[in-house]
């Protein structure tokens, strides 16, 4: 399979002559339910054809990680599996601020583009969040990261026009403590928003990467179906011209 990856990405028609551009730490969460007839469904949606980066692709909720994300610190802590993960590799500053910016930037993509709040409901308690997270605090939702679990890192091939170093995060749907009555998100990105099984998510038009990672999710659902946090997970990133992929 990662062979057949790698001849895909070599393909890649988006790839080109571009300049080098340092990659962007972003974030993507997949919310799985299986509440119902034992089947897990994710939750994807279909990016706006007035999108100039993979206009009306199915993805799952996220996005680059906005310099507010790190002043956020009012949140439950990630288990310290996931976060020895997530520290792994990071260039420059290895805050603890900024490895839990990776998380939130998921958590708040999630409610601006599906319209869920990742989270825990604090009834009574006056929080301070921050810039990004004001519909959070106003609900008293505090951000928790302990359900989060890695399932993978990817990092964009170069000669991009765009590039990302993508941690997709997965939680379970019963870490959703309130969503907006509409059912979609107030940044409009995505639409028809709707729980998918893997079977049908391979139907619907995907990006590359995201094909990989629902390969990835269902083999490590199938070995370890609560998701540890132990478990080790793929890192996929290009070095000297040669594809790599290792495990975290």
């Amino acid at each position: 399979m990662t062979g057949t990856f790698e001849k895909q990405l070599a393909k890649d028609e988006r790839a080109g002559d571009y300049p080098y551009i340092r990659p962007k730490d972003a974030a993507t969460l997949l919310i799985l339910d299986r509440s119902s007839s034992g089947h897990v469904r994710l939750l994807m949606g279909r990016r706006h054809m007035r999108h100039t980066f993979m206009p009306g692709k199915f993805v799952f909720p996220g996005g680059r990680v906005d310099p507010a994300d790190s002043r956020i610190a009012n949140v439950l802590p990630y288990h310290p599996d996931v976060e020895a993960k997530l520290s792994h590799g990071l260039k420059n500053s290895k805050s603890a601020a900024r490895v839990r910016a990776l998380a939130l930037a998921a958590i708040r993509e999630t409610y601006e583009e599906a319209g869920l709040f990742v989270g825990r409901k604090c009834d009574g308690q006056q929080m301070r969040l921050g810039t990004g997270f004001e519909a959070f605090q106003e609900r008293g939702i505090q951000p928790d990261l302990g359900g989060l679990r890695l399932i993978a890192r990817a990092i964009t091939p170069p000669q991009r026009p765009r590039r990302f170093d993508t941690r997709f995060l997965a939680v379970w749907a019963s870490e959703i403590a309130d969503r907006l009555t509409e059912g979609t998100g107030p940044s409009g990105e995505l639409e028809d928003c709707t729980w998918l099984t893997f079977e049908e998510a391979r139907e619907k038009e995907l990006p590359l990467i995201t094909t990989k990672i629902l390969t990835d999710l269902e083999e490590r659902l199938s070995a370890d179906p609560d998701l540890s946090p132990t478990t080790d997970v793929p890192y996929y990133f290009f070095r000297k011209g040669t594809f790599v992929r290792e495990r975290l």
